[in-house]
Formats: C-alpha cells, sequence, structure tokens
C-alpha cells in the first residue's frame, strides 16, 4: 500500500499547494472571469451552433492582460511587527505591522499579507493520519461531528494599507485566530497589489521570521470547592509567598487586621510604640495535583486536545486560590510542574501545557507510578482522563485508598450512551464526570 500512499500524499502536496496559490493569487472577480472562461471554453466547442467562442476569446483575453500586469510589481519595502507574547486557541487577536516605503512614489492600493510557515506534514504524519481515520472515522455516518484539519494552524485576514508616502512609514493591523496550540511560525509578510482590471494580485514579499506562542484553549469554570486538608511541606517559605502557621520564627512586621493577639512581640511594641506581630514560616498548606492522562495512540486526537483545554482551564481556576497546584502527566519523560502561592504564575503552567504532546509508546503505570510517589505532598487530586478503562479505574481506586479526595474527568468524543460505570467512585458518583466535545464548558458549568 506504500506506493498508493504516496502518489496520494504528492497528489494532495500538489492540490492543496495549488489551492493556496490560487486563493491568494487570484481576487473575487478573478475567480469569477476564471470560471466564466471555462464555461464559455465548453461552450464554444461548436462554433457553428453557439456563440461561446466569442465569449471564451474575450474572457481569455483580460486574463491574459491580468497576468502579463501581475508580473510588474518590483518596488522595496521593510516591514516590523509589534506581536503579542500569547496567543489563545480559538481566540483572535490583533498586532500592528509598520510597513516602510523604501521608494522615492507614494504606493497605494496596496493589501498586507501573513505568510505562516508551511504547515502540511510530512509523509510519515500524513500517512499515519489516513491509517488512523480509517480505524476510528466511521464511513457514511451523516451524524457524526466533521473532524476539523489537525495541520491548519491558524486563519489571518487581510489588511488593506493606507497610502506609504515616499520614504515613509505607516502601520495597519491584521488579525490572527489560532486553531491550534504551540508554537506559531510566521516567515513573513507579502504586499499585493491587483493588474488594472482587478483579477490578479503580484507580490512583493519581506522575510520576516517569528513566532508566537499558543495557549490551549480555556474554559469558563465555577468557583469549585475542592476539598483536601492542608499539610506539612517540607521546604515551606521556599515553597510558598505566605507565612504563617507554623512555629518556625521568620520576622517582625506590623500589626495587620486580623492578626492573632497571641502572636504579638510585646517587647517591639513597647519601643516602637505600635503594635508588632511575629511571622512565622508557612509549611502547612493547601496542595492540589492536576493529572493529565497523555497515552493516547492518536497523534492528532480531538479528545486529547480537549482533556488538555480543561487542564488549563482548571489550572488558572485553581492557581486563583490560596493553594499551590502540581501538574503532573508523562512525555518523553515523567514530568511535576508546581505553581502557585508565589511560585509560579498561571501563564507559566500554560506555557507547559501548550507544549504537551500525546505519549504512545509508555503505559500508563508510568503516571500511576509518578502521581502515587507524589500524593503524600497533595490534598486531593484532579484527573482529566481519556478514558474509562479498568486501569484507569484501578489507579484512581489507589488514590482514594491513600485518603485523597479526586475529582475524575473523562473526555470523550461523544458520550457514552449509558452513564459511566462509577466503579471506584460509587461513593461520589457527582465527582466523576464524562465531557462530551462540543459540550464541556456546559458540562464543566455543573461542578461546585
Amino acid at each position: 500500500m506504500s506506493p498508493i500512499f504516496r502518489i496520494l500524499y504528492l497528489f494532495y502536496r500538489l492540490s492543496s499547494g495549488t489551492r493556496h496559490r490560487m486563493l491568494r493569487r487570484l481576487t473575487g472577480t478573478g475567480f469569477v472571469v476564471s470560471g466564466a472562461t471555462v464555461v464559455a471554453a465548453m461552450m464554444g466547442i461548436d462554433p457553428d451552433n453557439t456563440v461561446g467562442y466569442q465569449a471564451f476569446t474575450l474572457l481569455f483575453a483580460l486574463l491574459l492582460v491580468g497576468t502579463v500586469f501581475s508580473f510588474y510589481f518590483r518596488l522595496r519595502f521593510s516591514a516590523t511587527r509589534l506581536l503579542p507574547r500569547f496567543g489563545t486557541v480559538g481566540q483572535p487577536f490583533s498586532y500592528r505591522v509598520a510597513v516602510r516605503n523604501l521608494t522615492s512614489k507614494n504606493q497605494d492600493g496596496l493589501t498586507l499579507l501573513e505568510n505562516l510557515a508551511d504547515s502540511r506534514p510530512s509523509f510519515r504524519e500524513w500517512k499515519a493520519l489516513q491509517i488512523d481515520d480509517e480505524k476510528h472515522v466511521r464511513p457514511f455516518r451523516v451524524s457524526r461531528r466533521r473532524r476539523t484539519n489537525p495541520f491548519q494552524l491558524a486563519t489571518v485576514k487581510e489588511a488593506v494599507m493606507p497610502p506609504i508616502p515616499a520614504n515613509q512609514e505607516v502601520q495597519a493591523e491584521i488579525q490572527l485566530t489560532p486553531l491550534r496550540r504551540g508554537l506559531l511560525r510566521l516567515n513573513g509578510l507579502s504586499l499585493a497589489r491587483t493588474d488594472p482590471f482587478g483579477l490578479f494580485r503580484t507580490f512583493v514579499k519581506m522575510p520576516l521570521p517569528q513566532t508566537v506562542l499558543i495557549l490551549p484553549r480555556r474554559y469558563w469554570l465555577p468557583p469549585i470547592a475542592l476539598s483536601g486538608a492542608m499539610k506539612y511541606q517540607q521546604g515551606g517559605v521556599a515553597l510558598a509567598s505566605n507565612v504563617g502557621q507554623s512555629d518556625e520564627f521568620v520576622a517582625l512586621r506590623e500589626y495587620r487586621r486580623g492578626d492573632p493577639i497571641r502572636h504579638i512581640h510585646w517587647r517591639s511594641w513597647a519601643k516602637t510604640g505600635k503594635p508588632i506581630v511575629k511571622e512565622f514560616e508557612d509549611e502547612f498548606f493547601v496542595r492540589h495535583a492536576l493529572v493529565l492522562d497523555t497515552f493516547s495512540e492518536r497523534q492528532h486526537s480531538e479528545e486529547f486536545e480537549e482533556a488538555v483545554s480543561v487542564a488549563a482551564s482548571f489550572a488558572c481556576t485553581v492557581l486563583t486560590q490560596e493553594s499551590l497546584l502540581d501538574l503532573l502527566f508523562v512525555g518523553t519523560e515523567a514530568y511535576c510542574f508546581t505553581a502557585g502561592r508565589g511560585l509560579a504564575h498561571a501563564d507559566q503552567m500554560l506555557e507547559i501545557l501548550a507544549s504537551v504532546r500525546p505519549c504512545p509508546d509508555r503505559p500508563f503505570s508510568s503516571l500511576e507510578t509518578l502521581v502515587v510517589n507524589h500524593a503524600n505532598a497533595v490534598s486531593g487530586c484532579i484527573c482529566v482522563l481519556l478514558a474509562w478503562d479498568e486501569e484507569r479505574r484501578d489507579f484512581v481506586k489507589k488514590l482514594k485508598a491513600l485518603g485523597l479526595p479526586v475529582l475524575v474527568l473523562v473526555v470523550y468524543e461523544k458520550a457514552p450512551a449509558k452513564p459511566l460505570d462509577p466503579g471506584p467512585m460509587r461513593d461520589e458518583p457527582d465527582r466523576l464526570l464524562a465531557l462530551e466535545i462540543g459540550r464541556i464548558e456546559e458540562q464543566l458549568a455543573v461542578l461546585i
């Protein structure tokens, strides 16, 4: 089958490249005239009975003249982008581009286009996706939600440039909508001008490689009361920005409303004439584990992308509370990242999640070992899973046996017809939730 796949891949590369170039090169009028030329050519095959050949001659002449004029655009420009640090999947963002006219003439009637890096996959990636689709996509299923193109990284709106005076600079605004998380590469910019008939566009390309990190999509979550008691954390103040609940003295400071009377340092009050209290190292605080299931055989799985989005949503919500959050997942190795209470911020956690990839070649037990070994330090556990099979039920059972409060979220392309077997969650069925792609935000809203 490999030679057949290679032929199909070459056809895919050729057709996608041709389509991309035509969409950029032809204007709306150009598409209409090109279509009319084809129709006229078909109707003009028999010149004795139709006059379609006359229309074909006129339309073809317009296309030919437009093509010739489109080659006469050899001007010099320079440009600078003012990119934001981050973008978010599905959320349009705008940025400004400064374009300088390096010629001695005024230039107008220009359109600014962004040149994204070629996102088309290699033959190996494309073949793997086709085989995966054959295994998991049912043909002739009309009701199935249409699979999105996993290789399309973003959509960009063209920007109309104001007139650019000679040797001067003007600014334009480009709007970009990211479709996939990760590093988005921008190769450069193009200035386009149409021919006199408005059929074709010709371009001046300006190489300008830059990147912007696209963060995962986030869903709105209600304020969630995550259960779990405060636990001793070795290192205390090195892990938290707060102080106050152990017997390890740290420093003196002025009294703040709400400080316990027993913490007042009476000698310092007598010397300064104002209340002074003792600070203590905070070694007891709430710490939650956010466990992300990365064990998917599918490299371009919508379920996995949504699982990352759910984890990102919890990371942003939990880190607004007075607690620590540990993100645990398995990639090329086992990872544990900690944030909260001054140690790290939500943006840093989202940067990590923007780069997470599926792990098809390691056993689920590697994640289980990571989390169980970390269980003594955490107060509760949020598990974002890709299935609810025997292996994952045993994993949750072990966490429950260790006395950890657990919230389990299982992501499905389509929710099961029957309710999930609660298994180890039978005593708390409301803490086990099946999330269906397309309804995730609605289903997360029921959490309390």
